[in-house]
Parts: C-alpha cells; structure tokens; sequence
C-alpha cells in the first residue's frame, strides 16, 4: 500500500510539473513527422522515436526530478521516515514507465509498428533501465548543468549502438545488452527471449546500484552524514 501511495504521490509530483503535458507536445510533433514521412520509414522511425525518448524519458529528466526534491527536502522527509530505499526506485520507475508506455502506444500505432505487446513490455523494461541509470547519476550531483554533462556519454552509448543496429544488424552487435530492446521493439529481434532476458538482467545489476547510491545520498543529506 505505502509503494501505491509512492507511485501516485509520484505521477502527481510529474503531472503538477508539466511531464504530462510536454510529453503531450512531443507526442503531438511525432505524429505529425511520422505521417509526413515516406511510409517505408515509419516504422524505423517510430523505434528510434519510442527508443530514444519516452523509453529514455528516466534518463533525460531524473537531475531535474531529483534536483526538485532536493530543493523542496522531500529527500530529507524520506531519509528519517520509514520508507525504504528500494521502495523509493520502485515508485520512480513504475512512475515514469505509466508515461513512457502511454506515449509509445500512441506512437506504435501512428508508426504502423507490429507486435503492439512486445513494443510495450519493451518500452517498459527499457524505461526501467533509462530511469535507474538516471538515479544513478542524479544521486552523485548538486546542479542541472552537472547531470547534462554526466549524461552526455551516457546517451552516446545508450543511443548510437542500438540505432546503428536498427540499420546493420550485424551478427557481433547482438551482443550489445540495449541492442535487443530496440530490435524488440522494431520486430526484428532474431531471439525475443534472450533479448528480454538480457533487459531483465541489466535490470537487476543496475537496481542493486541504484540501490546504494540512493541509499548514499540519503546518508549524507543536508551536507553531513546521517
């Protein structure tokens, strides 16, 4: 109950602060080139689309959404209340995959994608791993400006291999975790399991990092170690 409570204390916080409605904006612009597109690019166009935006929504505005709750000491309320740690990621990335999977939908049917479901599970596992590497740098950073230049690496190596692979899927790419989520999401993966394996493991890893560097700076909030 108190990971519900989490969750929709958290799809307000991103509501009142505009998410809903700039994702509506961006949503609107999307459509709008994909029907202006050629309809043999729709479909690629819409994987790098859901790929690299609602998918990765966690990664692009989790400095700002942290950085939020720094100012308004909502982190510091959590850190000497009961709530845990892990129940913390929980509510952030259920949050955001309601959002990310809303506005994929919404894309996939203008791109003319197939397999609806798996874009969706897809879309949801990917955003999941976008908004854990989000929280990973947001803990380690105390201005806006320092998370954009922290996640400019990322994002090269978060977008570049995957979107190469969507053109030239070679056989030594494959190996490439995030490559499977956009082949998933494009219908071309040659093995739908092992992809959505892989999500899942990349998952767990970055969970259990999460998890400490949360759990960090909870510890040292306030500028002193509690």
């Amino acid at each position: 109950m108190r990971l519900v409570k989490m969750i929709l204390g958290d799809v307000r916080f991103q509501f009142k602060y505009g998410f809903y409605f700039i994702y509506a904006v961006f949503s609107t612009l999307y459509v709008f080139l994909l029907l202006i597109f050629p309809e043999t690019w729709r479909e690629k166009a819409a994987s790098i689309m859901i790929y690299s935006d609602p998918a990765a929504m966690g990664l692009l505005f989790m400095g700002a959404i942290v950085l939020l709750e720094k100012s308004q000491r909502v982190l510091n309320a959590l850190a000497v209340s009961p709530v845990k740690v892990s129940e913390y990621i929980k509510a952030k990335a259920v949050s955001l995959v309601f959002i990310s999977v809303l506005v994929s939908l919404v894309l996939a049917l203008m791109g003319g994608l197939k397999n609806i479901p798996v874009v969706l599970i897809t879309t949801a596992l990917t955003s999941i791993i976008f908004t854990l590497l989000g929280l990973i740098v947001a803990t380690k950073i105390s201005s806006l400006n320092q998370y954009i230049i922290a996640t400019v690496p990322l994002e090269i190596i978060c977008f570049v291999p995957p979107i190469i692979y969507l053109f030239v899927p070679t056989a030594i790419m494959q190996w490439y975790p995030l490559n499977g989520s956009i082949a998933l999401i494009s219908n071309s993966s040659q093995d739908p399991l092992y992809d959505i394996a892989v999500l899942l493991i990349v998952i767990v890893c970055l969970f259990i990092v999460a998890q400490r560097a949360t759990a960090k700076m909870w510890r040292s909030l306030g500028g002193i170690k509690l």
